[in-house]
């Protein structure tokens, strides 16, 4: 049994996509950020940055439990556990860990700046902010778009990075960006969100 601590964030979205999609039974552990649960000292010792998601995998390596915190090492974990989403062949793994990091290092900090900012409420405040993160939000979505182009999924075959990138594109409307403008996204977006495991990976409650 894997326990998923976590909460209704497009972080914490990843994972139960994941572990829907892999078929690991899992049970849910909410971490109210917006009442900093994410503080109390028995999260802490399993997500010593004070950040969801994390889990505990109760027959971890050797049969003993282990836990692991940051969403990008989850998912690499699960598909070592697995044998899922996360191919062995060196050239195969390679586009996978690159697009995971891509969507670890930008899509996701980056787009998480262009929420922050849509709600200050000071136009000065928010000004130079906003422009700069939408910028970039949009550049990226155009990054995945080309790539998008030449494959179906972000490494080729579906794989724990299109995991971490659906995650975050969950929240398009938020960022504001139109997926008509991104028609290879679109279509990707469109394909990811009908697989009947990654609506059940939406629709559990983390909250």
């Amino acid at each position: 049994m894997i326990e998923l601590h976590t909460w209704n964030t497009p972080n914490g979205r990843k994972i139960s996509v994941a572990l829907e999609e892999m078929g690991l039974p899992y049970s849910v552990h909410t971490v109210n950020i917006s009442k900093d649960e994410q503080f109390k000292p028995e999260f802490l010792r399993i997500s010593p940055n004070n950040r969801i998601p994390a889990i505990v995998d109760t027959n971890g390596p050797g049969g003993e439990p282990i836990s692991v915190f940051e969403s990008g090492a989850i998912l690499i974990y699960l598909g070592h556990k697995t044998g899922q989403f996360l191919p062995a062949d060196m050239r195969a793994h390679v586009p996978v860990l690159e697009w995971l990091m891509w969507q670890m290092g930008g899509f996701g900090p980056m787009l998480g700046q262009a929420h922050h900012f849509l709600e200050v409420k000071n136009e000065q405040d928010q000004k130079y902010g906003l422009a700069r993160y939408i910028k970039e939000t949009r550049r990226l979505y155009g990054v995945a778009d080309r790539r998008l182009a030449l494959v179906e999924y972000f490494a080729g075959a579906i794989s724990i990075a299109d995991f971490a990138i659906i995650g975050w594109a969950w929240r398009h409307e938020r960022h504001q960006i139109d997926l008509a403008e991104f028609p290879n996204v679109k279509r990707w977006y469109e394909a990811i969100m009908a697989r009947p495991a990654v609506q059940r990976g939406f629709e559990i409650a983390l909250s």
